[in-house]
């Protein structure tokens, strides 16, 4: 009796399962460096989330929070960084000062959003240094995307690592976008990669609007921006992402 039917089967079955698999099985996992990398952004976001929105407490608590996050995604990291546990403990410090300003916008200091997006920016390319090479950084980005967003609505223009260009900590909506279509253009999978691509392209056109190659605080369209949809949208967004490996 020929195995050839039977392998015909094997191959069929095999084919149809992988099929099955959800688009993380295809794509490079959420790495622990990035892990960092994302609840760096997401501690900034909630910082002018707080400030933009007048303290109010479920804001702080959401803030506290992500402290928490941040420092236990340093801590499961599998390689140690003197400069990296240095740049988190300069970012937890900007993060407390900016708690620690009065609610209005003059009791902030003028250099302090400056001060902010390097202690930012440190965590960033310390963590990216520890990556391995070939991560998708897709959340991150957006989580990037989502801090850039939140500062021209709050605070004023986000300063970016405008020497570092080819990579994310120096890209604003203009880059970041078409790269992260592009990669979920690539992914196939099940109906939760559907339903993400679905809040994707919400999330988008609010991004889109961004109007970062303007030193005038407004959007592209001319409408109001929408910082709080876009925190939950773009935390939404990635913790699905996340989920889906």
């Amino acid at each position: 009796m020929s195995c050839k039917p039977l392998l015909r089967k094997l191959f069929f079955w095999s084919f149809g399962l992988l099929a099955g698999l959800s688009p993380a099985a295809f794509a490079e996992a959420v790495s622990p460096q990035e892990q960092v990398q994302i609840q760096a952004s997401r501690v900034t976001s909630s910082l002018m989330l707080l400030r933009g929105e007048g303290f109010q407490k479920k804001h702080q608590e959401a803030l506290e929070a992500d402290l928490q996050a941040l420092a236990a995604a340093v801590q499961s990291l599998p390689q140690s960084s003197d400069t990296l546990r240095s740049a988190h403990q300069e970012l937890v410090i900007q993060i407390r000062r900016g708690v620690s300003f009065g609610p209005n916008e003059d009791d902030m200091p003028w250099r302090y959003p400056e001060e902010l997006s390097k202690a930012l920016l440190g965590v960033l390319d310390e963590s990216r240094k520890l990556a391995p090479a070939g991560s998708s950084e897709l959340a991150a980005k957006l989580e990037y995307l989502s801090v850039q967003y939140l500062s021209r609505s709050y605070m004023g223009n986000f300063e970016i690592a405008r020497e570092q260009t080819d990579i994310y900590l120096g890209q604003d909506e203009r880059k970041l976008i078409p790269q992260v279509d592009e990669e979920l253009a690539a992914q196939q999978g099940n109906g939760e990669l559907a339903k993400l691509k679905v809040r994707w392209e919400y999330l988008k056109a609010a991004l889109s609007d961004l109007n970062s190659q303007s030193s005038a605080l407004a959007s592209a369209s001319g409408r109001p921006f929408a910082p709080i949809t876009v925190y939950r949208h773009t935390r939404s967004l990635t913790s699905q992402w996340m989920a889906m490996y």
